[in-house]
């Protein structure tokens, strides 16, 4: 069905129900009552009226869609729940399982025929971002990621599940790495009193504890699983993007701009939104394509903090995410 079409018969339901609606109105406000109701009916039938617009726009769009396209973003850190983290001030994300049941609603959706995932993300916790990458992969179509201003680390790694990631040329790209921290304040607790004892079962348990200094065996220990991180998000990303393995560890955990980004082969298309619209309609073998958002239900007071905590976070290309072990320590992608 062609857009002309789809548009005419949307216009056509509007104009049905909204008749039937405005005769249902008068008949019931206006024309039978001949006392009160003579003095509101006009109100009445218009407040109908208005009623009925709605409702028939509702279902024309529901029985004619008028898009071939569904977005999805992923803004902000990157988390199971989509809170800001233990780093006040680094705002807040949409919960990652939230983003990954959009992408499964738009697989779902019969007029979803490709996918566009707008990403402005320094990244996010290991096993969120790499769900968000596989819903991605899995969408049965054209998958474009396209990156405003920041596409980094967890955020690269969802790229890569997509056919093409396009950029802005001064979008801000890569961090493809990890790194381990931990909070040591051994010194400080020796010097007010604060004693350490353990308890634990297994040599590394308390590896990385705040209230003691690592032994050398703890740190290579430490070591070894960032090590091992870095190696499966060198992998996944060279399998995702198609690249050779050893370029990607050449960027040695950089950002980069887009256009450097997409010189060093991180990136396929630089380009703006009416770029990528333009693609996606190549891609669909069509003139042009209509985009429908997908999006979580949320609620006025989250959006109210979402909005607050965003602007104190507004650049974000250190590498955002974290996956929190006992005692302290944490891996952040």
């Amino acid at each position: 069905m062609t857009d002309q079409l789809t548009r005419l018969f949307r216009l056509a339901v509007v104009l049905v129900v909204t008749v039937l609606a405005a005769l249902v109105g008068w008949v019931l406000f206006f024309s039978v009552p001949t006392d009160l109701a003579d003095l509101f009916g006009v109100l009445l039938v218009v407040g109908t009226v208005v009623v009925a617009l709605r409702v028939g726009g509702r279902l024309a769009a529901s029985a004619f869609p008028s898009y071939d396209v569904a977005e999805v973003a992923v803004e902000g850190p990157i988390s199971r729940d989509g809170g800001s983290g233990p780093i006040p001030g680094r705002g807040s994300g949409t919960p990652a399982d939230d983003i990954v049941e959009q992408i499964d609603a738009a697989a779902d959706d019969e007029n979803a025929e490709a996918l566009l995932i707008k990403l402005n993300t320094p990244g996010g916790e290991v096993l969120s971002s790499d769900d968000i990458r596989r819903a991605a992969a899995e969408f049965d179509g054209p998958t474009v990621a396209y990156a405003t201003d920041v596409c980094a680390s967890g955020g690269y790694w969802i790229a890569s599940g997509c056919d093409e990631l396009w950029t802005h040329d001064a979008s801000i790209v890569g961090s493809i790495g990890v790194i381990g921290s931990s909070v040591n304040a051994s010194e400080l607790a020796d010097k007010v009193g604060i004693s350490y004892e353990r308890f634990a079962a297994g040599k590394y348990k308390d590896a990385g504890n705040v209230l003691k200094e690592p032994s050398e065996d703890e740190r290579a220990y430490l070591q070894g699983l960032i090590d091992d991180y870095y190696e499966d998000f060198v992998e996944r990303v060279a399998e995702g993007r198609d690249m050779d393995p050893e370029t990607i560890r050449d960027t040695e955990a950089r950002v980069y701009l887009g256009d450097e980004a997409h010189e060093l082969g991180l990136v396929d298309s630089l380009g703006t939104r009416d770029d990528v619209e333009d693609r996606l309609a190549e891609l669909l073998d069509r003139d042009e394509v209509s985009v429908q958002e997908f999006t979580p239900q949320v609620g006025l007071a989250e959006r109210l903090r979402g909005g607050a905590e965003g602007v104190a976070y507004a650049f974000g290309a250190g590498i955002a995410s974290s996956l929190d072990v006992d005692d302290g320590f944490s891996f952040r992608f």
